[in-house]
């Protein structure tokens, strides 16, 4: 099963997806403003991948995104901790290949994973944070409808430094 955008397709990850996801995860300028954990060996993503990792249900969905007209894949979507009682689910996204920013590839997965969740998961809100910095991020989320709910001081640390979170979220009906 797929979900198709403009721009992008989102797919369920593969154990042949390791690669790519270990190599985004330790470049600097992917994470510069996510929060990154712990370094992993490509040994153990690919084991996370193949066994470990849920499969996709209501609660947690991973996408990969793979640009249509190669069929390259570009980064990921997940929609996870959906309450089922609420309608609500946190969103996390992030194009891992560098050349694919600034070009609407973004835009274009916030836009399918959203529809997704609304259409086929029937949520009623989606929410997200990111730092406050990311001013690039932020300016994605707000053109496709998400606005500003809250501001969390000071709870992301990057280069010996504090940031603060700004807390997103769009409402069904919402989307643009």
């Amino acid at each position: 099963m797929f979900v198709l955008g403009q721009l992008v397709k989102l797919r369920a990850m593969e154990p042949s997806d390791a690669e790519s996801l270990w190599r985004w995860n330790h470049d600097p300028e992917v994470m510069r403003w996510m929060d990154d954990g712990y370094a992993q060996s490509l040994a153990r993503v690919r084991r996370w991948l193949e066994d470990e990792r849920p499969r996709n249900e209501y609660g947690d969905v991973l996408f990969g995104v793979e640009v249509l007209s190669d069929a390259k894949l570009i980064g990921l979507g997940r929609l996870r901790d959906t309450e089922p009682e609420t309608g609500v689910a946190d969103l996390d996204i992030y194009l891992g290949e560098k050349e694919y920013w600034g070009q609407g590839y973004a835009t274009d997965t916030m836009r399918t994973v959203c529809r997704y969740g609304f259409e086929k998961m029937r949520l009623h809100k989606i929410t997200l944070r990111v730092v406050a910095e990311n001013h690039a991020a932020h300016h994605v989320y707000q053109k496709v409808g998400f606005v500003d709910e809250g501001r969390l001081r000071q709870v992301f640390r990057r280069d010996g430094r504090w940031y603060d979170k700004f807390t997103m979220g769009l409402l069904e009906g919402e989307l643009r």
